[in-house]
């Protein structure tokens, strides 16, 4: 497996893995007084409106993605 494909935006770990975008971003943040389900290396902030998410990561806490790749 090529490294490039170990790391994505959450846009493409949504479609990825059928979840909303918004969902993964809130995972990566927290919310509502709650601390980000995502551990400091399986996700980061990359800019203003982008979060980058590791596929191990996603693996953890939402299972093998959808479709496949």
């Amino acid at each position: 497996m090529k490294i490039i494909n170990e790391v994505m935006t959450t846009a493409e770990a949504a479609q990825r893995w059928g979840l909303s975008e918004v969902t993964i971003k809130k995972a990566c943040s927290g919310q509502k007084g709650y601390p980000p389900r995502f551990t400091e290396d399986e996700c980061r902030r990359s800019g203003p409106r982008v979060w980058l998410v590791t596929r191990q990561g996603m693996e953890r806490l939402y299972g093998k993605e959808l479709t496949g790749k």
